[in-house]
């Protein structure tokens, strides 16, 4: 059985733990208590170097980064639960266009956003809010482009559902969840609204969507 240790409250564990139900993987959480400091001791810097959640013990072969884990227990589980990365080079082409999009036009402005407005007040600190303001505005002209491409298909990469389209769920239902001017982003954009609203409630999304 897969060993996935991390915070259960953390989004990049719960993207990991999402990858396990949408492929009907058995996983073991070893949770890790960030608060505590447990991610900085010398027992898990030995392997994670970075003292960063969440890394996986799959039969003894050990990975970290949350990407990194979801790809592969995607590929390992290819015909197992919801098929997540296809197989046809032209289709997987069409995936790794998908996934860049959510890595240079969705995930750099939102996770910044939700770091001002939900990490650094977790913290005791005050988020930049000029910062949240300058992120918001550069975000829209990418959601339009979203529209655009989800107004020609279900899915960024195409009708079928992959694990780029899956990516948005931890920090885009952070980031939704910040209130009415942040959802409106997806809401007033009725493309954008359908898909989000179809992802966002998806039965493996909804297991581990307050805790993996």
């Amino acid at each position: 059985m897969v060993k996935l240790y991390g915070f259960p409250p953390s989004t990049c564990t719960r993207l990991v733990a999402l990858v396990c139900k949408e492929k009907e993987i058995p996983y073991e959480l070893i949770p890790v208590n960030l608060a505590k400091g447990e991610q900085k001791q010398a027992s898990f810097t030995a392997v994670q170097p970075f003292g960063q959640v969440p890394y996986i013990d799959d039969d003894g072969f050990v990975l970290y980064e949350s990407r990194a884990i979801a790809r592969y227990l995607s590929k390992k589980y290819p015909n197992q639960g919801t098929s997540l990365i296809p197989s046809d080079p032209k289709a997987e082409a069409l995936f790794e266009q998908a996934s860049s999009i959510e890595t240079f036009n969705f995930n750099a402005f939102v996770a910044p956003i939700v770091f001002e407005k939900v990490f650094k007040p977790r913290r005791g600190l005050q988020p930049n809010e000029e910062r949240v303001t300058e992120l918001l505005g550069q975000l829209q002209s990418k959601m339009d482009a979203y529209d655009l491409i989800l107004g020609n298909q279900k899915y960024l990469a195409g009708d079928s559902v992959t694990l780029a389209d899956l990516s948005h769920l931890p920090y885009g239902t952070a980031f939704y969840g910040l209130g009415a001017g942040f959802a409106d982003v997806f809401e007033s954009r009725p493309n954008l609204a359908r898909w989000w609203k179809d992802i966002s409630n998806r039965p493996a999304w909804l297991a581990v969507k307050d805790g993996a």
